[in-house]
């Protein structure tokens, strides 16, 4: 890092921050967000689902152990910037391959660091996320916050045109030596994914229980992923505004009708909730970190996850039209995880794939398994365990 080279970030509230820019030169802008992780700013800068937002993390000291080819959760970077409190000097990994002041220059993401993260965190916090414009080449304050003003809100937006896949492609990536527990092996059994922008870490974990995984885009028709046979179908995470992907959306309408034994992980859970007729809303600030403590209603067991959302499932319309909540954020109290009283059909906001993140909620990959073994969603924390004594 450079310290003579200045980067200012600005919020549409006014609020500017003045830092040490790393990484690449230039502007961007994008919704201002934070995540409260230690570790994993590799997974977050490639995960799809922050495509169009400026992450800010919470932990002071970032960059310590380099950059390295495998820890990536997409072919590239998909933040619009990044903002620490303070960078590495030095990064001591065996695995390391570049520093991540380096790895951001050659991925052209704009980094500041040397701000008063706790300060804009608490911001974001009380006012809620927001839109900012970062730059090493703009320094007037006011035409910062002006453009800052301006740039398109994330309310409305579609940003899974930007990260879904062209067309068709197959996964043949399991998890190899990072495998976490004992897997039910879904051998023989066929899934088709539908990739909104998909995490490589969720894919790998479907591939790691034996299943051949077909990954096509979101706005596939039903009855081209029917003429796939798919034994069960997942739906992904990935970025943006839920509501408006009625494009997304009406496959999986169109799939319940069949019966298709369905599993969905974040935007893949608020897709799910529309297509039975529930709705979505946006929280004020999200839930973004490692650390985020969810209830299963079945169980009473309280799991630590990995999340990034900045929308939510509307309970009270869930249930109305058929959706059983099975798990609740005890921080905020909203839908974390439904299932349908008569479908075969259950998902879940947060993130069992973790990558960054704990594994307490890997189980949820044997369930899908079992569903599509048996045609009944699995209940509880002990899902997929019977099974798996079996195999």
């Amino acid at each position: 890092m450079n310290e003579s080279r200045i980067a200012k970030l600005a919020l549409e509230d006014g609020a500017v921050f003045t830092g040490q820019a790393f990484g690449a030169s230039g502007t961007t802008q994008g919704e201002v967000v934070f995540n409260t992780s230690m570790t994993g700013y590799q997974e977050i800068l490639t995960d799809p689902s922050y495509k169009g937002q400026i992450v800010t993390m919470t932990y002071p000291l970032i960059g310590n152990y380099g950059v390295n080819p495998q820890d990536v959760e997409s072919k590239q970077t998909q933040v619009a910037g990044f903002v620490i409190k303070e960078l590495a000097a030095l990064h001591s990994n065996y695995r390391a391959t570049l520093s991540l002041d380096e790895y951001l220059a050659k991925h052209n993401i704009i980094g500041i660091a040397g701000i008063d993260t706790r300060a804009l965190v608490r911001r974001l916090r009380i006012t809620g996320a927001m839109r900012g414009v970062l730059s090493t080449e703009i320094l007037d304050e006011a035409m910062l916050v002006q453009r800052a003003r301006a740039a398109a809100q994330m309310e409305g937006a579609d940003w899974v045109q930007a990260v879904k896949p062209d067309g068709q492609y197959i996964w043949e990536e399991g998890q190899g030596q990072w495998t976490q527990g004992p897997v039910l092996r879904g051998d023989g059994l066929h899934v088709v994914a539908l990739d909104c922008g998909a995490k490589s870490n969720i894919l790998r974990n479907l591939v790691q229980r034996g299943v051949k995984l077909t990954v096509l885009p979101p706005d596939t028709s039903a009855e081209k992923i029917l003429s796939y046979k798919p034994d069960g179908v997942f739906v992904s995470n990935g970025p943006g505004d839920p509501a408006v992907l009625d494009y997304a959306v009406q496959p999986l309408r169109d799939l319940l009708t069949k019966k298709v034994p369905i599993f969905g992980i974040c935007l893949g859970h608020q897709l799910l909730a529309q297509a039975i007729g529930a709705k979505t809303f946006k929280l004020k600030f999200g839930h973004r970190g490692g650390n985020q403590p969810v209830k299963n209603l079945d169980t009473g067991r309280v799991e630590i996850t990995s999340q990034n959302h900045g929308f939510a499932v509307d309970r009270q319309s869930l249930e109305q039209h058929g959706g059983v909540v099975t798990h609740l954020n005890l921080n905020d109290g909203t839908v974390e995880g439904f299932r349908h009283k008569t479908l075969p059909m259950f998902c879940v906001q947060y993130h069992p794939e973790a990558s960054p993140g704990p594994h307490d909620a890997t189980y949820l990959f044997n369930a899908f398994i079992q569903m599509m073994k048996t045609g009944q969603v699995p209940v509880g924390a002990a899902a997929g365990e019977a099974e798996l004594a079996k195999s």
